[in-house]
Formats: structure tokens, C-alpha cells, sequence
């Protein structure tokens, strides 16, 4: 559908899924006027790519995927480190801390999250406890980790995880501590964890579960040892933890928007108020494929959000209907999620097994249905077969009995 010409658009949020629509919002309508808002001081980054630039095993121009020029040749105005404080739904208009106001046709929201803190005794003492979210934090983690030998890495998301590679790959001896009993607890399975487990220790991690850091102990502003729950101590000189995201939508507050753990949309990744849109990690969006809202922090997802809420802003009327998919290395092997794989989903069952791999390794899969049609999978070890799943997924294929599941393992 044609765009109406000369609209005005507003984005909050450069991220993947703010920076694409912006995109292809220029694309499609030369005349329009976009403005795109971001707190950060950088145009867009490669987030994926930051555990490598954090390995050092790439340098950080290799992060950038767009710079300022880009954003003056498409006539695209980039306000970096800028906070909307304040939506009124009703006038449309954005407040802004500086600059502004702004008036919007149609507005998209792809704000993402702020990484949660440690919140423990002690932490107030410490300069050297670290989130792993941005490029800023990435380049004081590069700092620190060249002058440390132990860190302490909790929590059991990917970002946790992340750091404890990202240290142990830059010499750094890691303890990585977990509250749950396996990594990824809303992914894999007690089978899937425990292979995690034996590839960070081959690799000379201590994992230890079922602690949480409880006391930070410092001496002269540096962190000395952090203490657990349950009374043991581990040497740190630097602190890294992926404790989850708190999403970010509270200048939303005094709006009609409808928020629950995200900003809720329909199919169409609109909201509840008419000319107002949500995307990528932010959005808790309603998913045709397994009939019902969720959120959903992968890159492919926030980047075909981005695609699809373009031509919906501009009056287009098309449902998201994708199989997102997430890769990234575990060490010597990798893993990857694609579609629904959420282990906590009630509507959803799974099957999963672990099998003897190539080069020694073993290959762990595991896959999600609703009713009898598979919605997801999770491959760690070899990719063969990856490509087909996505197409199982996509194409909407029913394996309504143990015998045609048990077969999904075999797929190359």
C-alpha cells in the first residue's frame, strides 16, 4: 500500500528494529520528515557482534553497521543522547530532556531495555561490576579485563554467559555463578544445561550453581571477592552479570498505551492507541504462530519487526509472521535458537536429546510444539539441518506422533 506523502514519523529507539524501519520508511516515501531518538551517542551498532569485539576477535570499526552520514543522505534526523520523557497520545506529540517537541503521524516505540544491577552490599563501594548491553559497556569491559586475572560472571542469561566467554577468551580465570540449576533455563532442559556446563569447564571455567553473589567485599574502590548466599567467597577483580533486562517503556506511563512486562500490540505490531507501534525486544507482541502475546530479545526478530512496521505505520495492514532465528559460538561449538523455544510456555511441549557429534563433540537438539505443530528448536554442536527446521517451522508442519518427532533428530 502507498504511503500517504508527507507524513510525519517518529522513532524512539536506533536499535535494529528503530534504524530498519527508518529504512524503509525513507524508502517507500521520499517526501516524509523521520526523526529517530536515541539515548546512546552512536548511530547503529552490531549488539550481536559485541561478545566478538569483547573476545577481541574483531575490531570495533567492524561493530558499526551505519554512521552519521548515512542518517544526512537518507534525510533521517538522528537525535542521539536524547530521552523522551513524556507521549500525549491525544495531541500527538513527543516531549523530549532536550529539543523538541515533536509531532508524529505515526510513532514506533523500540526503546529495548536497561540492563538490571546488582543490587548487594557493597556494590556502592565498586567501580568494576559491569551489565554487558552496550558498545560503552563493552569498551570498559575490554579496559578492565586487559588489567585483571579473576572475574566472577553471574547469572544465567546469554549476556552472563557472554561475559564468562568474553573474559576467559581475554586470559581472565572466570567463576560463573548461577542461581538456577542449568544455564538458559527457560530454553533447554536439565540435559542441554549440563552440556553447557562441561563446555565452559573444558575450557577452564568454575561453574557453580545454585549461588548468587550476596556482598561485594573491596579494597581502594576495587572489588577484592564477592560472597554468595550461602557464605563462599571467590576472587574477582572484575564483576560481570547478565541478571535480565527491565524493558523500557515507563515515559509511557500517564498514556492510555497498554504495557504488561512489554508494550502489548496486536498482529500488526500496533497498539491499543491508534498511529502508535511497538517493535523488537520491547514489544510484546501477538504471535499467529502460537496464538498469543509474548516478547521476544533476538536480533532477527527485532530486524523483520522493523521491515514489517514500516509498511503498517505507513497504512499497510500486515500480520508478523516470521521464524526468527539466534546463533552465537559457545566456545568451540555454537548454539542456536529458532522460532518459539520457550521451555516455560505451558501451551508447548518439547523433546529433547543429546548424541555424539562431529570432531568428539556432542550435539544436543531439542524441539517445541503447539498441539502437533513444531513452533522451535535449539541446536548446540553442529548446524546441519538448521535450515530445514526453519522451513519445518515456517511451513507450518504437524508431527502428531512420538515416531515422526523422534525423526526431527535425524534431519540434516
Amino acid at each position: 500500500m502507498a504511503a500517504e506523502v508527507g507524513k510525519k514519523y517518529v522513532i524512539i529507539g536506533n536499535g535494529i528494529a528503530g534504524t530498519t524501519c527508518a529504512q524503509e520508511l525513507r524508502k517507500n516515501d521520499l517526501a516524509c520528515d523521520i526523526w529517530l531518538i536515541t539515548n546512546e551517542p552512536h548511530p547503529l551498532y552490531n549488539r550481536v557482534s559485541l561478545p566478538r569485539y569483547l573476545q577481541g576477535l574483531l575490531p570495533e570499526q567492524k561493530v558499526f553497521i551505519r554512521d552519521f552520514a548515512w542518517h544526512e543522505q537518507q534525510r533521517i534526523t538522528l537525535m542521539t543522547e536524547t530521552l523522551a520523557t513524556r507521549v500525549d497520545t491525544e495531541e500527538r506529540v513527543i516531549y523530549l530532556d532536550k529539543g523538541g517537541p515533536l509531532r508524529y503521524d505515526a510513532l514506533l516505540v523500540a526503546t529495548g531495555g536497561w540492563a538490571n544491577r546488582l543490587n548487594v552490599p557493597g556494590v556502592d563501594r565498586v567501580a568494576d561490576i559491569y551489565n554487558f548491553v552496550t558498545l560503552d559497556d563493552t569498551r570498559t569491559l575490554i579496559a578492565r579485563a586487559l588489567e585483571s586475572k579473576t572475574a566472577v560472571t553471574s547469572g544465567g542469561s546469554f549476556i552472563a554467559y557472554e561475559l564468562t566467554e568474553g573474559f576467559n577468551m581475554r586470559g581472565v580465570h572466570v567463576t560463573w555463578l548461577m542461581r538456577g540449576p542449568y544455564w538458559l533455563r527457560t530454553t533447554l532442559d536439565p540435559e542441554g544445561g549440563a552440556l553447557v556446563d562441561s563446555i565452559a569447564k573444558a575450557h577452564g571455567v568454575d561453574v557453580v550453581h545454585g549461588e548468587q553473589i550476596a556482598e561485594v567485599v573491596a579494597a581502594n574502590g576495587q572489588p577484592q571477592h564477592v560472597v554468595t548466599a550461602s557464605g563462599k567467597s571467590y576472587q574477582a577483580d572484575i564483576i560481570g552479570v547478565g541478571l535480565g533486562l527491565t524493558l523500557n517503556h515507563q515515559f509511557l506511563a500517564d498514556t492510555p498505551i497498554e504495557r504488561k512486562s512489554g508494550i502489548v500490540t496486536n498482529a500488526y505490531l500496533e497498539t491499543n492507541v491508534p498511529g502508535v507501534y511497538s517493535a523488537g525486544d520491547v514489544a510484546e507482541f501477538y504471535d499467529e504462530m502460537i496464538g498469543t502475546h509474548h516478547t521476544m530479545g533476538t536480533w532477527d526478530n527485532a530486524m523483520a519487526h522493523g521491515r514489517l512496521v514500516a509498511r503498517n505505520m505507513a497504512g499497510a495492514r500486515e500480520a508478523y509472521n516470521d521464524v526468527p532465528t539466534y546463533t552465537s559460538p559457545l566456545f568451540n561449538t555454537n548454539i542456536a535458537v529458532m522460532g518459539i523455544a520457550e521451555s516455560n510456555n505451558p501451551a508447548l511441549t518439547s523433546f529433547s536429546r543429546t548424541a555424539p557429534g562431529d570432531k568428539g563433540n556432542m550435539d544436543y537438539r531439542k524441539f517445541f510444539f503447539k498441539d502437533s505443530r513444531l513452533v522451535g528448536a535449539v541446536f548446540i554442536g553442529s548446524p546441519k539441518g538448521r535450515k530445514k527446521v526453519v522451513e519445518l517451522i515456517r511451513g507450518g508442519a504437524e508431527f502428531a506422533t512420538t515416531a515422526e518427532r523422534e525423526a526431527l533428530f535425524d534431519v540434516r
